[in-house]
This record gives structure tokens, C-alpha cells and sequence, in this order.
């Protein structure tokens, strides 16, 4: 009877970053997520800065919506659909900041931000994303 353990193999330096930056973006969504749930009085408040109503129905479903893309995305069977429902999530954040006209580089484009920081973070984990968006010619060895 064998009784020996196998290990997986020890994952590289691009799986190993791609783990941190999206590490990162599902730290920061936890937390937004988080904020919203409870909600903090400058979540309404900047809800109504923003021309949405100061609910905390609202705040608590945007919250839900948050994390929820947050979970997908850390699955890997559905990390490509949270990165896209992500990239949906941030881009109607982008068009909010737009219209309520915003500060370019720290509100407006912090969607953008995020956005590629959580694809390069997916990119550089899952060999299905590398496969389906390739930067380099594969033809051309």
C-alpha cells in the first residue's frame, strides 16, 4: 500500500504575483463591500454627493453587488465571470464620478485602475485567460 502524499507543484513567480494583485483588489473589495453593508454614514453621504439617494437599502445592495463580484472572482471556475462583472461594477462607478464631475486621476479613473489591476491579476493566474488573450505571437517562437 502507498501511502505518499502528492504535492502540487510550487506555482511560479507570475502565478504568485497574479495571486497578490488580486489579492490586492479583493482586499480592497472586501472592504468597500463591507463599508457599504453596515452602511457608514460617508457611504449615504457620498451617495448623495453623487446624485444617488442617501439610502441604506441602496448603500447595502450596492455592498451585496460589491462583494458578491469579489466571491466570483476569487473561484477559480468563476474568477473570468467575476472579472467581468467586476469590469461592468466599475465601469458604472466611472460613469457616476464622470457625471458628477469628479477628480480625473484619484476618482474617476480609480475604476480604471482597478479594473486592470484585477485583469492583470487574473491574466497572470489562469493559464484560460492567458490562452484567450495572448501578448505574445505564438506563431513567432
Amino acid at each position: 500500500m502507498n501511502t505518499a502524499l502528492v504535492m502540487p507543484a510550487p506555482a511560479g513567480k507570475m502565478v504568485i504575483l497574479g495571486r497578490v494583485l488580486s489579492g490586492m483588489v479583493v482586499a480592497f473589495l472586501a472592504f468597500d463591500g463591507a463599508i457599504k453593508l453596515v452602511p457608514l454614514d460617508v457611504v449615504t453621504e457620498t451617495l448623495a454627493v453623487l446624485g444617488y439617494p442617501a439610502e441604506v437599502g441602496l448603500a447595502r445592495t450596492l455592498g451585496v453587488l460589491t462583494l458578491l463580484c469579489a466571491v466570483l472572482y476569487v473561484i477559480p471556475k468563476t474568477s473570468v465571470l467575476g472579472a467581468i462583472l467586476l469590469t461592468g461594477y466599475l465601469g458604472g462607478a466611472m460613469a457616476t464620478h464622470l457625471r458628477a464631475d469628479s477628480p480625473l486621476f484619484t476618482h474617476l479613473l480609480f475604476g480604471f485602475y482597478l479594473g486592470v489591476i484585477a485583469w492583470a491579476g487574473l491574466w497572470l493566474r489562469d493559464s484560460r485567460v492567458r490562452a484567450l488573450i495572448p501578448f505574445k505571437d505564438e506563431t513567432q517562437a
